[in-house]
């Protein structure tokens, strides 16, 4: 984006920068705008399932005797509750059918196991962390070294027994063991103090249930003290008693867990930014999805983008207001892309950032085509698309993905260019309407007067103009290249490599290569022509025309240095 004019970088924008850096090791907002964080990874994590080990599968009727034999193990003899007992039983199928492997299924199931762990007692830890959503391999560092009997782990049980009382599923209770097992280490009493804390802020039990499950740090350290904040700051700007808990029970039902802090950071840089409580209140009750996408740090790209056009505070709440709902990610995807396709096709700095200040809602809910996409099917050039937009911005949603888009119709300018174009193919040899004509007519970009220009370039080169008629006819996309182009990449032929410009004739593609592609085949040729490793005066079509793979394996590769010569040229030709 050279043509860019450098902006003019407010103290705000320097400090959201800053803010970035500082506390979430994050991209600058103004990196993002140039690209360099295309790949930027939000903070947010989605809680999988775990994927359970396949085994063996046993009869029905089997498992379930099974099954009521341990239940009747763990009750009676281990003196486990019973709803403990017949859930560890009834949720832990691969440690059920390890059991069931070593005894005889074949004779009277419930006898042979109650026979087998009367004298083999089992570690009732294993199927115990099964039946609360661990798979083997998730549990099997947490197993105890000298311990056998959850009875022996009276914190553990007790903890356990907290939670389930309290509502939480058995079946989740294993991820807050993984994600934070010192929740069971927890003395008596502690960690019902804990969860009656969050009942205290006005959530319900159903509710601080879920959060739990999503994020157990909760349970832990001070993550739930910036959890309170956010619910303290979401009253304190008149959301009203109740309403805020809907919201978060929304957020968590997506199976999302979120970083607390940098949601309640998000409220904070709406307060710097000098929104009022009855704004934010507004703009936070319209869409949650502000706060709570990527936990915030979509709205800090989208804070750190506007900022970046000179947004004042009081313009960026329209545009919070008018983004759709549940659509925060996309409506900031699309803004970025929007952006990059008006910087493809040459707009002029001063017109992106107008259209930028004044269509930012328009942009954010476009999902364009691909610039090069839009090029081709429009059948136009970058100025006119351009003039286009100018015009009336809402152009761009006849653009968007999913939409057909139609060929644009072609101007007195375009039909004039045309016709020069026809003219030019004519002199040249061409027969009017024939297929060979239609296809260089398609070939060619720009107007008719640049093809003449380009065409006398070859011929002023040493080229006779039959030649240069057989090289326009074989590769028409040859006059795409400007005349610095050719020119360039023709001296770098004759004075440089050494080759006669006749040799354009039998390979006229090479004009159409980059220069750095060009520059690095035919170097590496000189550098093992001087060797004696090849032979002289191969085509410019042999050295040029194959894959990288194929000219490394035949060429560079058999010289004991070649590899190391070629990387060294490369590094000279692309030094970034």
């Amino acid at each position: 984006m050279t043509h860019l004019q450098k902006p003019r970088v407010s103290p705000l924008l320097k400090w959201v920068s800053s803010f970035f850096d500082n506390h979430f090791g994050y991209t600058s907002p103004t990196l993002w705008l140039s690209g360099s964080a295309r790949s930027t990874r939000f903070y947010r994590t989605k809680k999988n399932a775990p994927v359970l080990e396949k085994t063996p599968q046993f009869p029905l009727a089997v498992r379930q005797e099974a099954q009521a034999a341990l239940t009747e193990y763990l009750h009676s003899t281990r003196s486990l509750p019973f709803s403990d007992a017949e859930h560890i039983s009834r949720n832990s199928p691969h440690f059920l059918e390890s059991l069931l492997k070593r005894v005889n299924p074949d004779k009277e199931v419930s006898r042979s196991v109650v026979r087998f762990l009367r004298y083999h007692p089992i570690n009732e830890f294993e199927p115990f962390f099964e039946s609360v959503g661990l798979s083997p391999s998730e549990y099997s560092p947490f197993l105890p070294p000298k311990m056998m009997f959850l009875n022996d782990d009276k914190l553990l049980m007790e903890n356990y027994h907290v939670l389930c009382n309290y509502g939480v599923a058995r079946n989740e209770i294993g991820n807050i063991y993984k994600e934070a097992p010192e929740v069971f280490r927890y003395s008596s009493g502690l960690l019902k103090l804990k969860l009656q804390s969050f009942e205290e802020v006005g959530l319900h039990r159903v509710t601080v249930a879920k959060i739990v499950c999503l994020s157990p740090h909760l349970l832990t350290g001070n993550e739930s003290k910036d959890f309170f904040t956010v619910l303290e700051k979401l009253k304190s700007a008149g959301v009203e008693a109740g309403t805020e808990c809907e919201w978060i029970q929304g957020q968590i039902s997506k199976g999302n867990a979120h970083n607390w802090r940098c949601v309640c950071e998000a409220m904070c840089m709406f307060c710097k930014l000098g929104f009022s409580e009855e704004k934010l209140r507004k703009i936070i009750c319209q869409n949650p999805e502000l706060l709570f996408e990527a936990s915030g740090h979509t709205t800090f790209l989208l804070i750190g983008f506007l900022l970046k056009f000179g947004y004042a505070p009081h313009d960026m709440q329209n545009v919070f207001l008018q983004i759709p709902k549940h659509k925060v990610g996309q409506f900031v995807r699309n803004l970025r892309s929007c952006y990059i396709f008006l910087v493809e096709i040459d707009m002029h700095s001063h017109d992106i950032g107008n259209i930028v200040r004044s269509h930012a809602v328009l942009l954010g809910s476009c999902s364009l085509k691909k610039a090069v996409t839009l090029l081709t099917n429009l059948r136009s050039g970058k100025k006119r698309i351009c003039k286009m937009i100018l015009t009336d911005p809402h152009v761009l949603k006849k653009w968007v993905v999913g939409l057909r888009v139609e060929p644009l119709q072609p101007t007195e300018d375009d039909l004039n260019s045309n016709v020069m174009k026809t003219k030019f193919l004519l002199s040249l040899g061409f027969v009017e309407n024939s297929s060979e004509m239609e296809e260089a007519l398609k070939a060619f970009r720009g107007k008719g007067l640049e093809l003449q220009e380009r065409y006398d370039c070859l011929v002023n080169s040493g080229l006779k103009p039959k030649e240069v008629a057989k090289m326009v006819k074989v590769a028409p996309h040859i006059l795409n290249q400007s005349k610095e182009h050719i020119e360039a990449k023709i001296d770098f032929l004759i004075n440089t490599l050494g080759y006669p410009v006749s040799s354009l004739v039998a390979f006229p593609y090479y004009i159409s290569y980059t220069f750095e592609r060009s520059t690095l085949r035919l170097s590496m040729y000189n550098w093992l022509k001087e060797r004696g490793r090849v032979r002289q005066n191969l085509a410019l079509s042999t050295l040029i025309a194959c894959s990288d793979k194929i000219f490394l394996k035949t060429y560079v590769n058999p010289h004991p240095g070649g590899l190391y010569t070629w990387e060294k040229l490369k590094k000279q030709v692309y030094p970034d």
